[in-house]
């Protein structure tokens, strides 16, 4: 994405998630922002979602915040913002005072409820906007209630993502229309598209709507998460026979040839794949698992993941600036991603960029 410039209006969650990752890809992300905000959950050098990106200082609500701004608009490949429907318009920055400045601007717009609906106007966050998808009730264990998927359901996966690639789509179109058009990016539409292959499953009878009794989501006991000796936790997907047939092999429990198809036998194979797991430390089940391909992997904390012996391999995780993150995704074998600058402070880069984008 060398030489596209994208201006991101300051929010919170999926809109500085899909800047960072516009940013790892190359793009010139320049983040609008009041002067004098403070961080909302940490301090702003520690703020990896504004890593790569360089921030501009501009207050809207004053004329010449907004004309500075609109200036920016106008030399910009791309813009997105993260606010409730109509507040952009009454800054001064909605799609059709940008397109004055410039008419092939992609305008992207980032919410939980998307632009109409009765809903549209109503605040939210990540959980609120996943619980009518029908994706947070399916999330959890047999009996118990839904569980909430950290913020990556709807905030990342089902804003941050979507908006990148709509923008994407549309920046593509621009080039050969030579005009812009707006990106309306809801979550609750996103999550909802996450889980097509499920309401498929459901729409053909081998879905329950009862969660925690299905094949991917713990109902199987070849494909769920098992205590160790030590208390730590292994997780198990031996989904495909030949998979399966290695799984108990190397578990060490002899089963029927039908077990695995037959789900009343399920409840007793749970037992004694539990039984079996609580008899040895995670360690020693990951040395049993190694290079196999009954699909078992060692459940780690953020702590313990950057050394994974294969993610630090691909480099997965990454130092920067002095602190361990996740390194930029995906991977191209031409135009890698790379960290370019450490998590940017409001204004840092305000004269910077304005001598940049205003003097060519």
């Amino acid at each position: 994405m060398h030489g596209v410039r994208v201006l991101e209006f300051a929010g919170i969650g999926p809109g500085p998630f899909c800047g960072m990752l516009l940013a790892d890809l190359g793009a010139d992300v320049v983040r609008v922002e009041r002067p004098g905000t403070e961080g909302l959950l940490l301090p702003w050098s520690r703020d990896l979602l504004n890593r790569g990106k360089r921030s501009v200082a501009a207050d809207l609500k004053t004329t010449d915040g907004l004309d500075l701004t609109l200036s920016l608009v106008a030399k910009a490949d791309v813009a997105f913002e993260g606010f409730r429907p109509g507040v952009a318009e009454r800054l001064g920055i909605g799609p059709e005072a940008c397109w004055q400045r410039r008419p092939q601007l992609v305008y992207g717009r980032m919410t939980g409820w998307g632009q109409t609906g009765p809903l549209a106007n109503t605040a939210g966050h990540d959980i609120t906007y996943i619980a009518p998808t029908g994706a947070l009730h399916a999330i959890g264990s047999a009996g118990g209630p839904p569980q909430a998927p950290l913020n990556l359901v709807g905030d990342f996966g089902g804003g941050a993502l979507y908006l990148a690639v709509g923008l994407l789509a549309a920046l593509h179109e621009a080039r050969t229309s030579a005009r812009g058009q707006v990106v309306d990016v809801a979550m609750v539409d996103g999550a909802a598209h996450l889980m097509t292959m499920f309401y498929a499953l459901h729409s053909a009878g081998v879905w329950a709507d009862e969660r925690g009794t299905n094949l991917l989501d713990g109902g199987a006991p070849f494909y769920g998460i098992y205590r160790t000796a030590d208390g730590e936790h292994i997780a198990v997907g031996a989904l495909e026979p030949q998979f399966f047939a290695d799984f108990v092999d190397r578990l060490g429990i002899t089963v029927p040839d039908d077990a695995q198809q037959d789900p009343t036998t399920w409840p007793q194979l749970r037992q004694r794949i539990t039984t079996a797991f609580a008899s040895r430390t995670r360690q020693e089940w990951t040395d049993a698992f190694q290079d196999s391909d009954a699909c078992v992997a060692p459940v780690l904390s953020m702590t313990e993941a950057p050394h994974h012996p294969h993610l630090r391999a691909r480099n997965t995780f990454v130092e920067h600036d002095g602190i361990v993150q996740p390194g930029p995704a995906p991977r191209f074998s031409r135009t890698p991603g790379n960290i370019r600058r450490p998590p940017s402070i409001p204004g840092q880069h305000t004269e910077e960029v304005l001598a940049e984008w205003l003097g060519d």
